[in-house]
């Protein structure tokens, strides 16, 4: 019974409706006014009397997770289908129709459909892609919508123009897609029989001989091991036979026809001439050498003549029992086992070993596991060196050594690989600099100051001692560069020289020079770097191995250098003078002056360095002049606009958005470092931020900041190391957390 039409007992339609728009019917079309919007909704896009929803695409429902397209979300995605249509033959007694069975294809990227015929033997139809991949519309009067994923499911029939597909059964992948969207996949069926090829089949099964001649098929097993060959390697002991030896042979097994090849390894200054191979590639037969056979003892077949004479109407059958047949034995790849002897034409050889893959092979097929190597070479005579002459003392070791190398001298070969890639680079020098002294009890030398510098790229060393005031010594080079000797060797020898290296300098080794003892006591900032950047050249840099040596020595005494540490640290800072540090190291013994400096450069505490912000904001200045930006009212403008508070500050974040939207031209380090330098917890004061920056109203002065190009000071000095480089002091609670544990 319906409810009167009464207020209060009627629905309104349009409450909790949000939009009234009025879809757009009226357009011009090749500039004559045309009605364009037959197929457009109407009001708030509700559907008009008479009017249909017709989709353009497939619907998807939403799920969790991002909104992506559907070119990203169903890439390489497709649904398969088994199906089959039929097709009707005119004109033809065998046959009325045919079924022809294809694939089925819906991409879901793009609601493309593909259908592929699979190809048969021998049908005489084109076959593969019937129908490319594309949008296919609807059969007509809807030849105006296309297909969508709704119209697929096992069982459907789709009109692809004008051909009747039935959807038989779906592969795994589209079940479960199905199934996800909520569609009841429907039970496959099977593809009726198509009745000429039954006819067919048939038709060839009544043609087969029912006792068909001998038949040996060689062509699967062609093709099943084409170019898969077992390789062996034999020997073939000739020693009984006169001026006889053994002979090294490698043995090629081809399965695709079972033949064999076999080549001799010559090896050289042998006296024997290059043969190509000792066995030309055939069948090996295991009772060789053979008689000689009559013509017609051997053949394929055994041919009993019944009477007459052959193809003059005489009769001949095969013989199945094959009496008369010659049979010979060959060797198969059952045969050739590590170990086994074989009879090449009356010669033994044995198989030693064999490669991965035939091992492998036999693994597989025959189960074998073992493939012991049977040793047949006698062990190599131990190869006398070469005496060379002791050195002459003329040239160079190096270049004496190549004089008797040959009759012809070359000069000696330096490693040029090294030279490359440690030669200077730019800013990277690859040279190392240490300060050294004497060490020694004249009062004269004793305060002289020398600087080494090792070259890494040829291991060379050059010394040279800085002029000082009033002491007596013409400063100047101490020694050329070149590669030092070190000390304690004979002079006249036959074996070559030791050289200092890298790793023999370090703050606190000991080296001698030309029979001049010096002790190293500091070096430059590169060279610290260098060693630490290259840690497992340098021992003395190596952090790690320097943590575990001092593990070692404070085994039993962490309670007391715990109490060192806060006996050195009275206002509890968590940080000690790097010399409190260093006598401490010191006392436990066996720590070098290079692993002590590591371990204070490693857990130094420096300060934060304070920015000039003259240079920044000079800097800022000249970038914005030089890009011509002067929009400084306007940007003004913007952050007040932002500021919704009438703060006069904003976000860090939200200020640098604006900057970036009227592209300010400056780096982003410049544009950081002013914002916290104009900031108060994360909030900018955007009026002095502009302020600054407006260098039509506020010019600062220009500044120099170039770099200035660096150069090799021979004479440099440990005392110019900048105060970012040197140690003041250690947070000694990372370094006790890192021995001891936390």
């Amino acid at each position: 019974m319906a409810l009167p039409y009464l207020p209060g007992n009627s629905f309104n339609k349009n409450l909790g409706k949000e939009k009234f728009h009025k879809s757009h019917h009226f357009d011009y079309q090749n500039d004559i006014s045309m009605l364009v919007g037959a197929t457009k909704p109407g009001i708030g896009g509700e559907l008009l009397l008479g009017q249909k929803h017709k989709p353009k695409h497939s619907f998807f429902p939403k799920g969790e997770g991002s909104n992506a397209p559907a070119w990203v979300a169903f890439d390489r995605q497709v649904l398969s289908f088994q199906a089959y249509y039929q097709e009707a033959v005119h004109e033809k007694r065998e046959e009325q129709y045919r079924i022809r069975s294809c694939k089925v294809y819906f991409y879901l990227e793009d609601d493309s459909i593909q259908v592929i015929e699979p190809q048969l033997k021998n049908s005489g139809i084109p076959q593969g892609t019937l129908i490319r991949r594309h949008r296919i519309p609807l059969p007509a009067p809807n030849d105006d919508e296309f297909y969508t994923i709704e119209h697929f499911n096992v069982g459907n029939e789709l009109v692809l123009y004008g051909k009747k597909f039935k959807l038989t059964n779906c592969d795994e992948f589209t079940k479960n897609f199905l199934c996800k969207l909520g569609v009841r996949v429907n039970t496959p069926q099977e593809s009726p029989n198509d009745p000429y090829s039954s006819m067919r089949k048939e038709m060839e099964e009544s043609m087969q001989a029912l006792r068909p001649y001998e038949r040996t098929d060689t062509l699967k097993q062609f093709l099943d091991h084409d170019r898969h060959v077992l390789r062996f390697e034999c020997y073939w002991d000739d020693a009984d036979s006169m001026f006889g030896d053994t002979r090294e042979m490698v043995l090629h097994y081809f399965l695709a026809d079972d033949t064999i090849e076999i080549r001799e390894v010559i090896p050289p200054n042998s006296g024997r001439d290059a043969v190509p191979v000792f066995l030309k590639r055939s069948r090996l037969p295991k009772n060789a050498p053979l008689p000689l056979r009559q013509p017609g003892e051997k053949t394929d077949r055994t041919v009993l003549n019944v009477f007459g004479p052959m193809g003059h109407g005489g009769r001949y059958i095969l013989d199945s029992l094959k009496t008369g047949a010659v049979y010979e034995d060959f060797y198969t790849s059952a045969d050739l086992v590590l170990g086994a002897v074989l009879n090449v034409w009356g010669r033994k050889l044995i198989l030693c070993n064999c490669d991965d893959f035939t091992k492998e092979y036999y693994k597989t097929k025959f189960g074998i596991d073992n493939f012991d190597a049977i040793k047949y070479k006698a062990d190599q005579d131990m190869k006398i060196p070469r005496p060379i002459p002791p050195y002459n003392g003329f040239g160079s070791e190096e270049d004496s050594l190549c004089s008797c190398m040959g009759l012809i001298p070359k000069p000696p070969q330096r490693d040029f690989i090294k030279f490359m890639e440690k030669d200077r680079h730019g800013l990277e020098s690859n040279v190392l600099r240490f300060v050294t002294f004497m060490a020694t009890d004249n009062p004269i030398d004793k305060d002289r100051k020398f600087i080494v510098s090792y070259f890494l790229s040829d291991d060379t060393i050059a010394v040279f001692e800085p002029p000082q005031r009033n002491s007596g010594i013409i400063g100047g080079k101490f020694l050329e560069r070149g590669r030092v000797k070190k000390p304690g060797q004979d002079t006249f020898k036959s074996q070559m020289s030791e050289y200092f290296t890298s790793e023999d300098f370090y703050v606190g080794a000991k080296i001698v020079i030309n029979n001049f003892d010096f002790v190293i006591s500091d070096a430059d900032e590169y060279a610290f770097r260098y060693m630490e950047e290259h840690a497992d050249e340098f021992p003395s840099a190596n952090m790690s191995l320097i943590a575990e040596k001092l593990k070692k020595a404070t085994k039993d005494k962490s309670k007391d250098i715990k109490e060192f540490f806060v006996l050195n640290d009275p206002s509890a800072s968590g940080t000690i003078r790097y010399e409190s540090l260093r006598n401490l190291l010191a006392q436990l013994g066996g720590f070098s002056e290079h692993e002590i400096m590591t371990i204070g450069r490693n857990y130094a505490h420096k300060l934060a360095e304070e920015v000039d912000m003259t240079l920044v904001l000079a800097v800022a200045q000249e970038k914005l002049k030089k890009k011509n930006f002067e929009d400084f009212t306007r940007l003004q403008e913007a952050f007040v606009f932002a500021d919704v508070g009438k703060t006069g500050t904003l976000p860090a974040k939200e200020l640098r958005t604006i900057c970036r939207a009227f592209k300010l031209p400056l780096a982003e380090d410049i544009l950081q470092v002013f914002m916290s330098k104009l900031s108060v917890k994360d909030a900018v004061d955007y009026k002095n931020f502009v302020s600054k920056l407006n260098w039509r109203e506020n010019p600062v002065e220009a500044v120099q900041y170039q770099q200035l190009p660096v150069r090799f000071d021979a004479a440099w000095m440990n005392g110019e190391i900048s105060k970012s480089a040197a140690v003041d002091s250690v947070a000694y609670h990372a370094l006790v957390e890192d021995v001891f544990g936390k």
